[in-house]
């Protein structure tokens, strides 16, 4: 199973925002599309995520003069990446490790996708469901 499996079938966009943003819009996204992270691109290359995570550190630390301040200033720069045909079990692992929850997936240096933690276990289990069904209809049609 790769991550190409998973972005099969997908719609919609991959909502991002660039490193001169102020932290206030990305806030605002993240809120208004209820998601917990955003890939920080520059021309369509990815240089950054910025998350939840990222806005609870910067607000701690500096209060809300943050909301003023540039991504940039407060993203995770040193971004992880993976590619499609990345397999869905190494990218677990990989986010376990690193203890990060969010993977931008690219083709060369450009965006492509944009996967979760839930997006991989979701996939998992679907997965595992119907594998488990599978071996019910033939277990009972032998």
């Amino acid at each position: 199973m790769t991550i190409q499996a998973i972005m099969q079938g997908r719609e919609g966009p991959i909502y991002s925002c660039t490193a001169d943003d102020k932290v206030v819009d990305a806030v605002s996204l993240l809120s208004e599309k209820r998601i917990g992270a955003l890939p920080v691109l520059d021309r369509g290359q990815v240089v950054g995520i910025f998350s939840e995570r990222d806005f609870l550190y910067c607000i701690h630390k500096l209060g809300t003069a943050a909301m003023n301040m540039c991504v940039s200033e407060v993203m995770t720069a040193d971004v992880i990446t993976i590619d499609l045909q990345f397999s869905v079990m190494d990218a677990l692992s990989l986010m376990t490790r690193r203890r990060i929850r969010h993977l931008p997936v690219v083709e060369g240096n450009r965006l492509t996708g944009f996967v979760s933690i839930g997006d991989l276990v979701k996939y998992r289990i679907d997965k595992i469901e119907y594998e488990a069904a599978e071996m019910r209809n033939y277990i009972q049609s032998a």
